[in-house]
């Protein structure tokens, strides 16, 4: 049993099965895409069946070759999160088919494509960052919110009768400031307020049959200084800075995640070449003694140098 527990441990860290089983992935995925085509569906449906059959075997013999790479401790495979997210997957494929349940069967064949994100390392990482992230975000959420919520009272109070489109009530107002921050038609909405709905906006054929079928009523009125300094402020703090803090949030979990995954690897590899705590503080000790005398050396050189200025 040990030899093949061995074995298995060998064989899951060789290049051939990890770019194998990257393959099945990638064919998955794209089998899954295909049978969207219903002619090709049809065409090929046995081809797609035996297909289907044969990833299935090879993804849970995948797994079953992990859980005994850990030997007399095979509930140790359960311990991370990533072989819980690939058996999970796995298992899914065994739920039973019945005629009520084909589509919702063919929804889960496409959890497959996500096994590209536990494949790939670094796609780990970057879903790791942003599932690490998430507690930052909620603050950064939180005042993105409350951003919302003062600029769209102000916008409803301010161009509510000249663009009751977009800023009729509160929640419009809210949707349509959602719809700026991503930089889109944001300058539209703009102009509408400086220039007045009876010069810029609701000419277009479009939006005048909404506001007939809906029965809205406008009071067309100029507010340029108005509609400049909230639009543009808008802009500036929501897209700008809120976005930006976003990133950093994100940034900063990716590098904690580095931090933590290349611990892991350490860890690893000292397991792997049955080095002992002892041994890494014997070497952490020599780098320490390399590391004084260095400082020594540029110590003594700093003093010789205030010498020669005196």
């Amino acid at each position: 049993m040990k030899r093949l527990s061995d074995f298995c441990k060998v064989l899951i860290e060789t290049k051939f099965f990890r770019r194998f089983i990257l393959m099945l992935i990638f064919i998955a995925s794209v089998l899954v895409g295909l049978e969207t085509y219903e002619s090709l569906a049809i065409t090929y449906a046995r081809l797609f069946e035996i297909t289907d059959y044969i990833i299935v075997f090879f993804f849970t013999l995948e797994i079953v070759i992990k859980i005994i790479a850990e030997g007399r401790h095979p509930f140790r495979f359960f311990t991370d999160a990533w072989n819980i997210f690939d058996f999970i997957i796995v298992a899914s494929c065994f739920v039973p088919v019945t005629a009520g349940f084909v589509a919702i069967f063919r929804l889960i064949r496409i959890l497959r494509v996500l096994r590209l994100i536990s494949a790939l390392p670094k796609l780990q990482l970057l879903v790791s960052a942003l599932l690490k992230s998430v507690p930052s975000m909620v603050y950064v959420i939180f005042m993105m919110g409350i951003l919302f919520y003062i600029y769209a009272i102000m916008g409803t109070v301010l161009f509510q009768k000249n663009d009751p489109m977009h800023f009729g009530s509160l929640q419009q107002s809210a949707l349509s400031l959602f719809t700026a921050i991503t930089l889109e038609d944001w300058t539209d909405m703009m102009y509408t307020q400086i220039y007045g709905s009876d010069t810029y906006g609701y000419n277009d054929p479009d939006e005048m049959l909404v506001t007939e079928k809906t029965g809205l009523i406008r009071q067309p009125e100029a507010r340029p200084i108005a509609g400049v300094l909230y639009f543009t402020s808008f802009i500036l703090i929501g897209a700008m800075v809120v976005i930006n803090m976003f990133i950093g949030v994100i940034l900063s979990g990716i590098d904690d995640v580095k931090i933590e995954m290349e611990r892991k690897e350490r860890f690893a590899q000292l397991e792997k070449n049955g080095t002992t705590l002892y041994d890494e503080i014997a070497v952490l000790a020599i780098k320490m003694e390399d590391l004084k005398d260095q400082m020594d050396f540029i110590k003594d050189r700093i003093q010789k140098e205030d010498k020669k200025g005196k």
